[in-house]
């Protein structure tokens, strides 16, 4: 008799797993379909993940996009680029804009020390003045001392009070001077203040330019898996339009629906197993995150007790994230399956639900 050669031999052990799988995927779901005991519930349900999308903050073209639908992002990378040759010539405008705003500045500042130094220099001139002011009334009164004796002559005495008198002008007019430079040297300050308030909005204007030009480049805001690529290089979106679609898979989880008098049992934490179509041998470890505090469906008026079955409360089942990060590559979200909850923390799971993954 001739033996097997290496094909058959290939064919027949691939034939045996084939009828094995079909085997083991008929005893699953006649397991499935009965009830594991008192302590366990069930509910049907998809993968599920958080979803991102990644949008520009101003309307633009999108210049590149540089990833693709399936592809796997970290936080942080670049995903794509937007157009931003006209917000780059606004802030060389405000660039220069603040250049102008500190030069002025500087001049006002400059304008102030002149005008400082002129009011010194005319409190000097005012100081002159009133030595001159009390020399000319010595000299009126040594005149008016000498006229009443007979030593001095009329018109002598007219010229020192017309000289004192004079002297009292000049003083007032130099302190009058002084008053003025001073007022100058207040506008001066103002002037300093509008021109430093220009050069803080300038500069305000130059920091949210730089912000859109940074917003311009699209990064991961977590690590995740292109799901969807909305948007194509050269498009020209509004504001807030989509590029890409992101899911997080560090934050997996499947929803499902249990009834009323199920889900009053059910805790926050308590263990779930989640088996997928497309995986039965393979049970999911998960745990209770979120349980509705209201019904989805509303009941009647009048209640019977059929119509409270239908008093049903979203369930939701997180994938512990560490799990997720090891098994990246085989994460897929959308796909149906099973979700069986323990609803008694002391009953043992049976071991067509046990699984190595369980922490």
């Amino acid at each position: 008799m001739k033996a097997p050669t290496s094909a058959t031999r290939k064919l027949i052990a691939a034939a045996g797993l084939i009828a094995a799988a079909v085997l083991g995927g008929f005893a699953w779901q006649g397991w499935r379909n009965d009830d594991p005991g008192e302590g366990f519930a069930s509910g049907n349900g998809r993968l599920e993940a958080t979803e991102i999308d990644i949008a520009t903050k101003f309307a633009g073209r999108v210049d590149d996009i540089l990833v693709g639908e399936g592809d796997f992002v970290t936080a942080g990378q670049v995903l794509a680029r937007m157009q931003v040759e006209t917000l780059q010539a606004q802030y060389d405008e405000a660039v220069a804009g603040e250049h102008e705003a500190r030069q002025a500045t500087a001049a006002a500042q400059a304008q102030i020390a002149q005008r400082r130094s002129d009011v010194a220099a005319q409190q000097a001139v005012v100081v002159q003045r009133r030595a001159e002011l009390e020399a000319a009334r010595q000299r009126l009164s040594r005149s008016q001392t000498l006229a009443r004796e007979g030593a001095a002559s009329r018109q002598e005495l007219d010229d020192d009070r017309a000289g004192a008198r004079s002297a009292e002008a000049a003083l007032a007019a130099a302190r009058a001077q002084v008053v003025a430079l001073e007022a100058a040297v207040t506008a001066a300050e103002a002037q300093r203040v509008g021109t430093e308030a220009r050069v803080a909005a300038v500069q305000a204007s130059v920091a949210r330019i730089r912000a859109d030009i940074a917003d311009g480049v699209l990064r991961a805001p977590r690590d995740g898996r292109v799901q969807i690529r909305v948007a194509q290089p050269g498009e020209v979106l509004a504001a807030g339009g989509r590029v890409l679609n992101v899911i997080d898979l560090a934050d997996v989880y499947m929803t499902f629906f249990l009834p009323s008098e199920l889900a009053g049992r059910i805790a926050i934490g308590a263990d779930v197993r989640i088996v997928l179509d497309a995986a039965p041998g393979l049970p999911i470890p998960a745990k209770v995150s979120f349980v509705a505090s209201a019904a989805q469906f509303t009941p009647k008026t009048v209640e019977t007790a059929s119509e409270r079955q239908k008093l049903m409360f979203r369930i939701k089942a997180q994938i512990a994230p560490e799990l997720l990060r090891e098994h990246l590559e085989q994460v897929k979200t959308g796909l149906p399956g099973v979700a069986w909850i323990r609803l008694d923390p002391r009953t043992a799971w049976p071991a067509a639900l046990s699984t190595p993954l369980a922490p």
